[in-house]
């Protein structure tokens, strides 16, 4: 009896790393900065001293610094993590260019010790509805199609649930979008050249876009988009994912009907009962 074939990867990992070791020289990291600063504001209002972190990135050059100790290691399909090391892992935005983001959040649930915090920054579902928007409606006007351009990105409430797939205890998503302001549609996707987030769609075809659909592209955006100042936005939807290892020190949800007093009563109103 053969065995069911492993499903044909999403990402490109070849053309993923090419982008990446671009975008390290040009220093366009501008979102991983923010990302950064995010987590250095989450973790100070979290009471406890981090001994053994590490962080997953891409980019390790902006994460440097962060904590005492802290190590770096890349986004690959097998983790460098030991199971238990750690007490605090950050996947720092590379979780929407995953083939398997389960697969890794389960290695970070793993590598982390008891009551051991994860930190998940990614791009949400929101990000660049400007740019898809214009790139799709320029092809299809262009070509008479659509051709796999931008990477599917999960909504919060879809992020939120692998969290609970991958074994977390108190897991909590939440995202905050970050407006940047571009001369034109060109300049934004020169800008996401640098960063190293352009196509790396293992189905994305093999040429060179049409200069046709990059003009028609810029056109649209700035008819649908552009501000009195002619300026366009580009939105970026940045996603926090925030779960904790298993411990019996956890608070844990009282069990149905175990109450001890009355809503009614506390709020100090009469109580209705439902019609059936």
């Amino acid at each position: 009896m053969s065995s069911p074939s492993k499903p044909d990867p999403l990402i490109d990992r070849p053309a993923l790393d090419r982008h990446r070791a671009r975008a390290a020289r040009s220093g366009a990291t501008f979102l991983h900065e923010a990302a950064r600063d995010e987590v250095q504001d989450r973790l100070m209002v979290v009471n406890r001293e981090f001994r053994s972190p590490v962080v997953v990135t891409a980019f390790p050059q902006v994460w440097e610094g962060l904590l005492p100790g802290l190590r770096c290691i890349p986004d690959t399909e097998v983790l460098d993590l030991a199971e238990g090391a750690h007490d605090l892992v950050i996947h720092a935005m590379a979780l929407h260019w995953a083939n398997d983001p389960v697969g890794q959040l389960v290695q970070c649930r793993r590598a982390l010790k008891a009551d051991g915090l994860f930190l998940g920054m990614c791009f949400g579902g929101q990000t660049l509805t400007e740019l898809r928007a214009a790139l799709g409606q320029a092809e299809v006007e262009v070509t008479g199609g659509l051709s796999p351009r931008v990477l599917p990105m999960g909504e919060i409430r879809d992020l939120g649930g692998l969290l609970q797939r991958a074994g977390f205890a108190l897991p909590v998503a939440d995202s905050y979008t970050l407006t940047a302001s571009y001369e034109t549609a060109l300049h934004l996707m020169r800008d996401l050249r640098a960063m190293g987030e352009t196509n790396a769609l293992a189905a994305r075809l093999r040429r060179p876009t049409r200069r046709g659909i990059m003009l028609r592209t810029a056109e649209l955006y700035a008819e649908g988009f552009a501000g009195p100042d002619g300026r366009v936005p580009a939105s970026f939807e940045i996603v926090t994912l925030t779960g904790w290892t298993p411990d019996d020190s956890q608070q844990k949800p009282l069990r149905p009907g175990s109450a001890a007093q009355r809503l009614a009563d506390a709020l100090n109103t009469s109580e209705t009962n439902l019609n059936d």
